[in-house]
C-alpha cells in the first residue's frame, strides 16, 4: 500500500502500522502486545484475505478481535479480485460486523477509506459496481 500511494498517486492518508523490524521471539504474549500496540494507532483494520487467510487463526483472529475490541473500521480486500465477502476464505470474525469487502485494487481501497460505509446492524457491506466504475475499475 505504500508503493500504491507513491507510484499510483492514490490520494489516502494512512499510517503503516505493521512491525518495524521482524520479532525475535516465540514468546506468544510479547509478539501479542508488539502487535496490539501497533493495531492501537489505527481507526481502520484492513485485512488481506487470501486462499488460507480463514485457516489462520493463532494471529489473524486475535488481531481482528483486538481491532473489533477497539471498534476500528474494518476493511476486508479480497486478494483474488472479489468485491464482496467471499465465505470460502473470509475469517468468521469479520462477518457479520459491518466491514466491508472490497477487491484487492488501490482504487477502490483508497475509495474505502474515504468513503468508508458501514453495513447496517452489523450485515456485511460492499460497493455497487457503479462505485468501482466511478473510481476507474
Amino acid at each position: 500500500m505504500l508503493a500504491w500511494k507513491t507510484h499510483e498517486h492514490i490520494d489516502f492518508d494512512f499510517i503503516d502500522c505493521q512491525l518495524q523490524s521482524e520479532i525475535r521471539s516465540e514468546d506468544e504474549s510479547y509478539i501479542k502486545s508488539k502487535c496490539r500496540a501497533r493495531i492501537n494507532m489505527s481507526g481502520t483494520y484492513i485485512m488481506l484475505i487470501g486462499a488460507d487467510t480463514r485457516s489462520k487463526h493463532k494471529y489473524v483472529r486475535w488481531e481482528a478481535e483486538v481491532a473489533l475490541e477497539k471498534k476500528c473500521r474494518i476493511i476486508g480486500v479480497n486478494l483474488d479480485k472479489s468485491r464482496r465477502l467471499v465465505t470460502e476464505t473470509c475469517p468468521p470474525i469479520i462477518r457479520d460486523v459491518g466491514a466491508v469487502f472490497v477487491s484487492y485494487s488501490p482504487k477502490i481501497i483508497a475509495y474505502a477509506l474515504e468513503h468508508f460505509r458501514m453495513g447496517e446492524n452489523g450485515k456485511n457491506y460492499f460497493y455497487p459496481d457503479k462505485i468501482y466504475a466511478q473510481v476507474g475499475l
